[in-house]
């Protein structure tokens, strides 16, 4: 079923990107070590860290919304029975995270085509293209509003625990 790929692209996905963060730290200790013990600071090296950290935060919203490790605020369901938790949770997504995540999909498109469209680049000492990052934005937001969609289907078809394993 389409949820089983969609779970399956978001576990690869955030399994991949989780890889980020050791690229992220090894990038942090080369520039410290660079500027502090031998006094030859990179002019790269602070730019593409910020950049790895938002694509690394922002690409792993799927696989948390998968493995259900978003905040949330369960001060209504936790209290209710298993047919109407789930039904509050379906509103819950018709009301507030669908027309969420339709927005940051759109918006993080059109960001994503000008950022492309202008060469956009960072400013300083050295020119970074960002537009793979805010393509990695939209990227992460159609992750995202595709994991919510498969949710969805699993409380509609009541099927949510069959990735409980998996947790």
């Amino acid at each position: 079923m389409l949820f089983r790929l969609v779970d399956g692209l978001n576990e690869v996905v955030g399994k991949v990107v989780a890889w980020v963060a050791v690229i992220f730290a090894a990038l942090i200790i080369y520039d410290v070590v660079l500027r502090y013990v031998f006094n030859a600071p990179t002019l790269w090296a602070f730019d593409l860290t910020k950049g790895l950290f938002g694509f690394y935060f922002i690409l792993l919203g799927g696989y948390a919304l998968r493995h259900q490790s978003h905040v949330r605020v369960d001060l209504v369901t936790s209290a209710l029975r298993p047919s109407p938790r789930r039904i509050a949770e379906m509103a819950g997504y018709l009301l507030f995270f669908f027309p969420f995540a339709w927005v940051f999909t759109h918006q993080s498109y059109l960001f994503a085509a000008r950022a492309w469209a202008q060469g956009e680049t960072t400013y300083g000492a050295i020119q970074m293209p960002v537009y793979p990052f805010k393509i990695a934005m939209a990227v992460a937001a159609v992750l995202l509003l595709l994991q919510g969609i498969s949710e969805f289907l699993k409380l509609l078809l009541n099927r949510t625990g069959e990735t409980t394993n998996d947790r």
